[in-house]
C-alpha cells in the first residue's frame, strides 16, 4: 500500500506559481491553516484560489490573499477579510462571485463529470451577465460551468493510512467535493490512525480521492 502521509515541506512543493488550487473550510473551521501558513512563507504567488471564503487575514486562506500571493478568487462571500476588498477595489485582485449553493453545485459537477449545472439563482440580478441561459419547460437556468483545481488542500480531523477521512462537526463543509475536484488532493489532519480504525459508516471521504496526507 502507497504511503500517503508525507511532510509540510513535501505538501508545499506540490504548488507552483500560477495553480489553481481549492481550499476547503467556512472561516477557516475544517480548512488546511498549517498548510496555508507554509505556502505564505514559500511566497508560491499568481495562484487562483477556489474557497467558500477568504477567511480572515490572519489565518487559512486568507492570509494567501492578505500577503499579495493570489490573482483571482472564486468564492461565495468576502466580507470577513477586507483586505480582500480592497484589493479588489484597487484592481489588484479579480473576484469572481458565485452563489454559495451553486459554487458547491459547481465543485461537485467537476467530480461527478458533469458538464455543468442549471440553476435559477442569479436569474434577472448581474449574476447572469455573460452566461448561457436555458430554457427547461417554459423556465430559465442559468449554466453555471464546473471548477476544477490542480491541488485541493483540505482539513479533516482524522485519517487512516490509506486515507479515509472523518470530519468532527460542520468541518465537513466543502471538503468532501473538493476531494472530487482535483487532479491531487492534500488532507491536513489532526490525526492518523490504523486502517480499520475508522468505521465504514463513519468514512466521510473515501481513501481513492485521497492522494496525501498531512498530519499535523
Amino acid at each position: 500500500m502507497k504511503n500517503k502521509v508525507i511532510s509540510l515541506q513535501e505538501a508545499v512543493n506540490k504548488v507552483e506559481d500560477g495553480m489553481t488550487i481549492m481550499v476547503g473550510g467556512f472561516l477557516s473551521n475544517g480548512s488546511p491553516n498549517v498548510i496555508m501558513d507554509a505556502l505564505v512563507e514559500k511566497g508560491v504567488k499568481d495562484l487562483t484560489l477556489i474557497c467558500n471564503d477568504t477567511s480572515f487575514p490572519e489565518i487559512g486562506q486568507g492570509k494567501l490573499v492578505a500577503a499579495g500571493l493570489v490573482k483571482k478568487v472564486i468564492t461565495s462571500h468576502v466580507g470577513t477579510n477586507p483586505v480582500t476588498g480592497d484589493l479588489m477595489n484597487a484592481g489588484k485582485l479579480e473576484v469572481e462571485f458565485s452563489p454559495q449553493g451553486t459554487l458547491a453545485e459547481r465543485i461537485r459537477a467537476y467530480g461527478a463529470g458533469l458538464g455543468g449545472i442549471l440553476t435559477p439563482t442569479g436569474i434577472g440580478t448581474i449574476v447572469e451577465k455573460g452566461k448561457q441561459i436555458i430554457e427547461v419547460n417554459g423556465k430559465r437556468y442559468l449554466l453555471e460551468t464546473p471548477l476544477r483545481a490542480d491541488v485541493a488542500f483540505i482539513g479533516a480531523s482524522i485519517a487512516d493510512r490509506a486515507g479515509n477521512l472523518y470530519y468532527k462537526g460542520n468541518s465537513r463543509n466543502f471538503n468532501p467535493l473538493m476531494a472530487m475536484a482535483a487532479d491531487t488532493v492534500i488532507a491536513e489532519v489532526d490525526e492518523v490512525v490504523e486502517i480499520g480504525v475508522i468505521k465504514p459508516e463513519d468514512v466521510h471521504t473515501s481513501a481513492i480521492f485521497v492522494d496525501f496526507i498531512y498530519h499535523k
